[in-house]
């Protein structure tokens, strides 16, 4: 072989070294993106779990649940992790959801990925709900839909005044997934169905007045209760219940204010009292006062059928457990994605009223 045929071949080698490379490092790169929407860490006693897409509101995507679980199971089981605490990066939400535009898009595109995300994500709201370790949500900012199921199934969630909570689903043709017909029919009287049918969003400590957060505490110091937490030797359930606890006896910021919705109460457990969604129209009708005449003019721009399976849906999930609230969502999901209101709903970004009317549509079965 010649010097020049030596020549090419060298080239033509290192040419090919170069390619394998760059691939390489593009792989590395949309690995380490991907990597980069959660941010999994251990510091000091606990696992830390950041939602890290700001720019999104941390909206939960398939990848992220994935990292999610696995870690979770992880920590679980090791004997140097005391705690798990997790948060959203960027200071506005916590966590707005699930990526439902991504979902319906791949739907009408033809790739089924609804039945693996619903099932996935489910699987790490029973995880959440069943973790062996004291489990720590952040909820500062915007917690709604699957951020909601991220934080509520633990057993401490922070709530600070910045925190928006709300189940929007049925103005998508969806019901309040993720677990909620498992803790919404469990909070006082009927506030639960009021959340589930209307929307309704809660801010600052109404979140914990109305059961969803354990503890409140102001913002400017929810930094220093992740050190103190961070800081614990071996920490049990009691003591970081104490280290919660005296940062939320220490806060002031509303302190002094009652329950948003106090002084609706009687309305709400009255109205959403019924059986079916036409007689809590009817009674909303019957009321007549301001509050119940805003109410019956936000559920009238809710999918109908979505209000009829999250009734139902409550109602069957107030005996059940979260295991069994979870599978029955789950199937429902399914029966959504097969629908026209979901996909029409995220295409509109909200129901449009008058679009069905309620006597039309009969009874919802949702059996399970």
């Amino acid at each position: 072989m010649g010097q020049r045929e030596v020549w090419r071949l060298m080239s033509r080698f290192n040419a090919f070294k170069r390619t394998n490379t760059i691939l390489h490092h593009l792989r590395m790169s949309k690995h380490t993106d991907a990597a980069a929407d959660v941010i999994l860490e251990k510091k000091g006693c606990a696992g830390v779990i950041t939602l890290n897409r700001p720019k999104f509101l941390n909206a939960l995507t398939l990848n992220m649940i994935r990292q999610i679980y696995s870690q979770l199971k992880k920590w679980e089981q090791d004997p140097e992790t005391f705690l798990i605490i997790i948060k959203g990066a960027g200071g506005k939400a916590f966590c707005a959801g699930g990526d439902i535009r991504v979902i319906s898009e791949a739907e009408k595109a033809k790739q089924n990925i609804a039945p693996v995300f619903f099932r996935e994500e489910y699987m790490l709201n029973n995880a959440v709900g069943s973790c062996q370790k004291p489990y720590v949500a952040l909820i500062h900012g915007i917690t709604m839909g699957g951020g909601v199921g991220l934080s509520v199934h633990g057993q401490f969630r922070v709530a600070t005044e910045k925190c928006l909570f709300a189940m929007p689903e049925t103005a998508i043709g969806l019901f309040p997934d993720v677990g909620g017909g498992y803790f919404l029919p469990r909070l006082q009287g009927k506030l639960g169905y009021f959340l589930a049918l209307t929307g309704f969003r809660l801010k600052g400590r109404d979140v914990y007045r109305a059961g969803i957060a354990t503890h409140f505490v102001d913002s400017e110091k929810l930094a220093m209760l992740e050190e103190d937490l961070l800081a614990l030797k071996s920490p049990s359930k009691e003591n970081i219940a104490s280290v919660l606890e005296n940062y939320h006896t220490e806060s002031k910021i509303d302190r002094d204010k009652s329950f948003m919705l106090e002084e609706h109460m009687d309305k709400i457990n009255s109205c959403f009292s019924a059986n079916t969604v036409e007689e809590i129209i009817e009674n909303l009708k019957q009321d007549g006062s301001s509050f119940a005449l805003e109410q019956l003019k936000v559920i009238n721009k809710m999918s109908p059928t979505s209000l009829k399976i999250t009734l139902r849906q409550l109602m069957e999930g107030s005996s059940k457990t979260l295991q069994e609230v979870l599978t029955m969502e789950y199937r429902l999901s399914q029966a959504c994605m097969r629908g026209h209101d979901f996909h029409e709903g995220v295409r509109a970004g909200k129901w449009q009223m008058g679009t069905y009317h309620f006597g039309e549509m009969g009874f919802v079965s949702i059996c399970c």
